[in-house]
């Protein structure tokens, strides 16, 4: 009778049964909190990174800014390596794949992005980023066969007229030094579809290796290249007999090396380690949010800290992007999930 029942399993057992889903339950929620904060924190700092890139731009190129924040990069993963180092390693096919993303998220995308960014402003800059989450789904629909509905379509469009008012709320001459250019806004735009092509790679390799350890080496390999094409020019100056001026050292001022340390250190290989971390722990439709506190933080510190002025356009446009993008990373989806930017260096 107590077979039939299902009475034979003692109390005491059952209590304890209970007491472990809870504690699961516990577990779970605090994993997910720490995932988000992991993820808001990477937003923050990513928010932060065109700033402190436009004060080392007032004493240097755009290349040899991009070549000193991912020196200082490299010693913030150099870690991730040492304690992966055992045990580790790339097929041929993982590192042609390594390779190819190395050089499309680094020395590509970021040349373009901060070549741009001397001849715009860091808010309408920002800005621009806020189209990222919009680019990403439109790469899933393509992609990774994830269908936009028609909200999900209306954003996409709101999105891009965003980025239209943005372009036109700035001017048409060279721009930079306070004044926004349609050349500077559209560079920052190819310099996120560049990114695009990366992530889809850096996606592929972390199928079979850890977010930290492909984005550590995505760095390392991508700062080896940036070398190459900065340095290359100078280093072959005597068998070109051209005049090519190095680095600039002696003369930077102690702000632009604080500069420097922090977009390479927290700007670049902090963000690409929490984010990484907090994106497989909380779904990426919901983490996605806060890839939007970039441009609305960025925007919000050129025009407070560096006295920009946005366009006329540019507060509307700005808040049909971001309105876009919460839209798209906080609706349910039934496919594919978007492609993360697990390994996004801004």
């Amino acid at each position: 009778m107590r077979e039939v029942l299902g009475s034979d399993t003692p109390p005491s057992t059952m209590c304890d049964s209970k007491r472990g889903m809870e504690t699961t339950a516990k577990t779970a929620r605090r994993t997910a909190m720490l995932g988000y904060g992991a993820c808001a924190l990477a937003g923050c700092l990513w928010g932060t990174g065109f700033y402190f890139g436009r004060l080392a731009l007032n004493e240097m190129s755009a290349n040899n800014m991009v070549l000193y924040r991912f020196l200082f990069a490299c010693l913030g993963v150099i870690p991730v390596v040492l304690v992966n180092r055992i045990g580790f390693r790339f097929t041929r096919r993982e590192i042609r794949m390594l390779l190819i993303g190395s050089t499309l998220g680094v020395p590509i995308q970021f040349l373009i992005q901060f070549n741009g960014l001397a001849r715009t402003t860091v808010s309408h800059a920002s800005l621009m980023v806020g189209a990222m989450p919009v680019l990403l789904a439109v790469t899933a629909a393509i992609f990774a066969g994830e269908r936009l509905d028609r909200i999900g379509w209306l954003a996409l469009c709101g999105s891009t007229l965003g980025a239209v008012l943005i372009v036109l709320g700035g001017t048409r001459g060279p721009g930079g030094h306070g004044q926004p250019s349609l050349v500077g806004d559209l560079m920052i735009v190819a310099s996120l579809c560049t990114s695009l092509a990366w992530i889809l790679l850096c996606k592929k390799l972390m199928e079979a290796h850890s977010p930290a350890v492909v984005s550590a080496y995505t760095i390392l390999c991508g700062t080896l290249l940036l070398v190459l094409w900065v340095l290359g020019p100078w280093l072959l100056s005597p068998l070109t007999h051209q005049q090519v001026q190095p680095p600039p050292f002696a003369h930077i001022s102690l702000t632009a090396w604080v500069a420097l340390a922090i977009s390479g250190l927290f700007c670049t290989a902090t963000t690409t380690l929490l984010w990484n971390w907090g994106i497989h722990r909380v779904p990426a439709s919901r983490a996605g949010v806060f890839l939007n506190i970039e441009p609305a933080l960025g925007s919000w510190l050129g025009v407070q800290l560096l006295g920009e002025h946005l366009g006329p356009y540019a507060g509307l446009g700005g808040g049909l992007i971001l309105a876009a993008a919460v839209i798209l990373t906080t609706r349910g989806h039934h496919a594919e999930p978007v492609p993360e930017p697990a390994g996004l260096l801004k």
